[in-house]
């Protein structure tokens, strides 16, 4: 069963804002112990927050909007968890367990554990397909959903360019290293990005061990990864399990993996769409940049005012403590 760890602990010391969080813990039905991330907002009654990376990445990605988001006249809670085989959760001895639908599984416990209901969800990458996914199995657990840079077609260029690097990725020796590393493998993807933010990308892309750069995942995500981009199924089904709630989907402008034809027909198909396209970026949208941050916020106040649950949901959201006076 999936357990609450109150024990304390000291955030990763390769955090580079000053964004007020709290260390969380819970463990798999299977025994894993996971890591993430609180956001407080004390007083907000505003609807909480889960946030969910991409394949290989983890927490330090949703630092910034986390931080946004948890403060000022709209803050709310948000919560994000590292994935089994990412960050600082512990990896899975069977990599066949490396896939969406276990991963959601966590994600459900998770939300058990901490009480969380009609959430609203950022999902990038592979999190937005847990999010689809929870959707269609759970839809209580979701009030509106961010889906960055993903949708329910997947481009074969974007699928190919993962392939290539993941498990492969060499760990720089040192932080300088690292920074070089990440723009040399994704500089034509994010042409703008500065020196100082390449800086800090590459604090969120390895984790740090002795000072030093460290893998961030599993290697052995490939196996799963590879098994599974073969047999994509039809995820239209998913998607059409999101009309229940408000959706923001964020693409990137030089994306490879989540087409403009995609998001145009993902526009017809949903009666309460929104979308922004984040410029000079590619797969995926670094959520850092004020732009994409308020036009996050605004959206979530949006659908703060919009329930598709019934009575009884908001009724176990005020019992799990969530919605406080403010």
């Amino acid at each position: 069963m999936a357990q609450l760890q109150t024990e304390p602990d000291t955030p990763d010391t390769c955090d580079t804002t000053t964004a007020s969080w709290l260390p969380i813990h819970m463990t798999t039905q299977d025994g894993l112990r996971l890591s993430g991330r609180h956001y407080p907002a004390p007083r907000s009654s505003r609807r909480a927050v889960v946030c969910l990376a991409g394949l290989t990445r983890n927490v330090r990605d949703f630092d910034v909007v986390a931080a946004a988001l948890s403060s000022g006249p709209h803050a709310r809670d948000v919560y994000c968890l590292d994935m089994r085989g990412r960050g600082g959760s512990d990896h899975d001895t069977d990599w066949r367990n490396y896939t969406v639908l276990v991963e959601m599984f966590d994600v459900q416990d998770f939300m058990t554990v901490f009480g969380l209901h009609d959430v609203a969800l950022i999902g990038t990458s592979r999190g937005g397909l847990i999010g689809m996914g929870l959707a269609a199995t759970q839809p209580t657990r979701l009030g509106a959903i961010v889906l960055n840079d993903i949708g329910p077609v997947i481009e074969p260029s974007g699928l190919a360019r993962i392939s290539g690097y993941v498990g492969q990725t060499p760990v720089p020796a040192t932080w300088n290293e690292a920074v070089a590393l990440c723009r040399k493998l994704a500089g034509p993807d994010f042409p703008d990005v500065g020196d100082a933010e390449w800086a800090a990308v590459a604090r969120q892309w390895f984790n740090e061990e002795n000072g030093h750069p460290a893998v961030s995942y599993d290697p052995d995500l490939a196996k799963s990864f590879l098994e599974s981009k073969s047999g994509i199924p039809d995820l239209w089904p998913l998607f059409g399990a999101l009309k229940r709630v408000p959706c923001l989907t964020l693409r990137g402008a030089l994306s490879d993996l989540f087409s403009e034809a995609t998001l145009d027909a993902m526009a017809q198909k949903h009666p309460r769409f929104r979308s922004h396209t984040v410029p000079q970026q590619g797969h995926a949208p670094l959520l850092r940049d004020p732009e994409t941050i308020e036009v996050i916020s605004t959206f979530l106040v949006s659908a703060d005012l919009t329930s598709a649950n019934s009575p009884t949901e908001a009724t176990q959201r005020n019992d799990a403590g969530l919605d406080q006076a403010s």
